[in-house]
């Protein structure tokens, strides 16, 4: 009988989904639900029941809201669905909607809305224009050229395989795999990009085949497979109950999964346009090469990313896993922390100070000014181009010789130099260089440098694995030091990142700096946070430009999509500065009526601008907090900074406000179009880039202000 013995309750992938679509007041009511479940099924309270004519069960969550579940065995449970009373009680052939099925390829359990799909694959194709209406109607199938068996010997779930054979265009295919197991969506969208029957097996089918025998009948051996995402364990159920990328952790997609398991046999990447989960791989895999360590106390693990607040967010998160040894094994550091950490240790006596970019472009303006009236050879360059030859080859490749500067690749740094100019650009450098220490002072590319020749002296390496997220923002200077900290060997280097999102100019090429991945990069093309409507704004953002691909080739994010529906963003200008400042104000309340603060962010160009935002928010009652190079400190009310802080966080809402010309891009960058184009054209590149980290920080919804002239790239939407 149930409640004999103690209950399993365990939480099926799509319960988790529906989950991720509630308020706050129902995620706790579930939370309430699961320990009144296990504790005892038949609770007056709990409504216990079996659905007519399907072997499934429902009970009572609160008075809106039922969970769907099946039976595995005596005392083990599995929510497959929170649903409305309405749908969960409708009078309609249950057994015909609801399916749980064991998967004939890779064993595991699925459960299938039918209902659901159909409506997701019909109801998205309405919203087709009329004009495309007529040839929709006339559209061949999608998937004509696959039979029905090669279909469901690939593992597609057979109760689909009717609305499957309907679907003629791209919006009703992401219409009806939003609804659909693991396998068959992937399988689904495999072929639709031009992958043939033979290449989808082999590379997508047989990975997550089961290496056992299949008994359709024993959910018990379906419920161990790896291919049934479920989970059990309270601190994961407080990760699904709550939002973004912690339910993320809960679930990791099969073929994340095998990212993360594997052994690579030296540095690898994966890539991937936001919210493709690159993060939570990141962080799994420092989980996995944990767990393959052998017992000590030491760090052997380095996890790091280009600042500050990053690093502290994914040591939060890497809190959130239950793992007691995780973090007592893995150093979480910002990649300025730690060569600073490196160069110290070298050499306590000296400590300068850091300077910033900003700081360094004024004292290489006084430099050359008193140069030239000294009588001295500046040659043709501007400050700007000689701090980014300094900063990115020269200090970057770690060059301590002119010849090693005349040999040195100057990746992404356009024109080419004649071995006489290099000569005059090392003699200004050094004379630069000289004038920092007279000053005691550092820039973040000078410490990293020096770190990595430390490094590279001899000295025992530090970690036996490194993993790198947002990689396509560190310095060369970076990369070398993260290449003499860590033995060349498998598993040694992993990183994630998409240069598409860089948002400072470094451009490198992994190779030429001992780091190769060709041959072992992948990317990941599904989105899983960011809507329909805002994924396809954001990527209009970036509407002819080319990126590289961090090995000297490119790369672009063709079948990068996204599954889940939403509303189109907001765009709106005003006349003024104050009258966009009240815009925010009346979004941000209509917003707040129906979320916590905490979920809503603001980011603008300047921190000039975001002192602006801070006293209209508080004047006006909203709470907020800013957000800097730190995170934001824990406090509750909306988060407010400039675009670069936002990098590698999301936000349920979002705004970007002052998206004008002159701000986005910067008022000085058309001077370079005819002086220098390579410059112009990298510069604009990454104003775009910064645009499209902002934009795709939101997940349900998105707001564009903007006063006076709106920014260029805007006219691309």
């Amino acid at each position: 009988m149930i409640g004999q013995s103690p209950t399993v309750l365990r939480l099926y992938e799509s319960a988790g989904k529906d989950i991720d679509k509630l308020d706050r007041a129902v995620k706790g009511a579930i939370w309430d639900f699961f320990h009144k479940f296990q504790t005892n099924p038949q609770s007056p309270g709990l409504r216990f029941k079996q659905l007519k004519g399907v072997a499934l069960f429902s009970a009572r969550i609160n008075d809106s809201y039922r969970a769907i579940l099946a039976r595995l065995g005596d005392d083990s449970w599995l929510l497959l669905k929170v649903a409305h009373r309405r749908e969960a009680y409708a009078e309609q052939d249950l057994a015909a909607r609801y399916r749980l099925d064991v998967n004939r390829v890779t064993g595991g359990l699925e459960f299938i809305d039918v209902v659901a799909a159909t409506e997701g694959s019909q109801g998205r194709a309405t919203t087709a224009s009329p004009a495309t209406a007529g040839t929709q109607a006339t559209a061949p199938p999608l998937f004509a050229h696959v039979t029905e068996d090669e279909l469901l010997g690939l593992g597609v779930a057979a109760p689909l395989m009717p609305l499957i054979g309907k679907l003629t265009d791209e919006t009703e295919l992401l219409g009806l795999v939003e609804f659909a197991p693991a396998l068959t969506k992937d399988v689904l969208l495999a072929l639709y990009d031009g992958m043939t029957v033979e290449r989808v097996r082999q590379e997508i089918v047989e990975p997550q085949s089961a290496d056992d025998e299949i008994d359709h009948e024993d959910y018990d051996r379906a419920l161990a497979r790896p291919a049934t995402v479920v989970s059990t364990h309270d601190q994961a159920l407080k990760m699904a109950l709550n939002d973004g990328f912690q339910r993320w952790q809960v679930f990791l997609h099969p073929a994340q999964r095998r990212l993360v398991e594997r052994t690579y046999n030296g540095p690898a990447r994966v890539s991937g346009g936001p919210g493709t989960g690159k993060t939570i791989v990141a962080l799994h895999r420092v989980r996995a090469l944990v767990e393959r360590l052998p017992p000590g106390d030491d760090r052997p693990v380095l996890l790091t990313t280009y600042t500050r607040n990053l690093a502290t967010d994914l040591a939060e998160k890497l809190q959130t896993f239950d793992s007691e040894d995780l973090l007592s094994r893995v150093d979480v550091l910002n990649i300025d922390r730690l060569a600073h950490r490196v160069a110290v240790d070298a050499d306590r006596s000296r400590r300068p100070t850091v300077i910033g970019d900003a700081a360094a472009l004024t004292e290489w303006r006084s430099m050359l000014s008193e140069h030239s009236a000294a009588g001295g050879d500046v040659g043709p360059w501007d400050a700007e181009f000689l701090h980014a030859e300094w900063s990115q080859v020269i200090l970057g490749q770690v060059c301590q010789t002119f010849s090693a500067y005349a040999q040195a690749r100057r990746a992404g740094r356009g024109r080419s130099l004649a071995r006489s100019e290099r000569r005059l650009v090392w003699q200004l450098a050094e004379r630069f260089s000289k004038r920092l220490d007279a000053k005691n002072w550092a820039t973040h590319a000078g410490i990293a440098a020096t770190a990595s020749v430390v490094a590279s002296s001899g000295i025992k390496p530090r970690y036996r694995h490194v993993v790198v997220d947002e990689a396509q923002d560190l310095h060369p200077a970076h990369w070398k030091l993260l290449r003499a900290l860590v033995p060349p060997g498998p598993d040694d280097i992993f990183c994630t990142g998409d240069t598409h999102q860089r948002i400072y100019q470094n451009v490198v090429a992994l190779s030429s700096l001992g780091i190769p991945i060709r041959g072992r990069s992948t990317r990941l093309t599904l989105n899983y946070r960011i809507s329909r409507p805002i994924l396809s704004s954001a990527l209009n953002l970036l509407h002819g430009e080319s990126y590289d691909d961090l090995e000297g080739g490119t790369e672009d994010l063709t079948g990068y999509r996204s599954l889940l529906a939403g509303t189109a963003p907001v765009f709106h200008g005003f006349d003024s500065w104050e009258q966009e400042r009240a815009g925010v104000v009346a979004q941000l309340r209509e917003w707040g009526a129906t979320d916590t603060w905490d979920a809503i962010a603001v980011a603008m160009p300047t921190k000039e601008l975001v002192g602006d935002m801070l006293s209209e928010l508080r004047s006006a009652g909203i709470p907020c907090v800013e957000l800097t190079s730190d995170g934001s400190g824990g406090g509750a009310g909306v988060r407010i900074g400039t675009m670069h802080r936002f990098k590698g966080l999301e936000f349920q809402r979002m705004i970007i406000s002052a998206a004008r010309d002159g701000l986005i891009p910067h008022a000085g960058l058309d001077r370079l179009r005819e002086t220098d184009q390579h410059r112009y054209r990298q510069e604009c590149q990454q104003a775009r880039s910064l645009l499209f980290v902002a934009a795709t920080r939101a997940r349900d919804d998105l707001a564009i202000f903007w006063h006076g002239r709106p920014s260029r790239f805007l006219n691309q939407l």
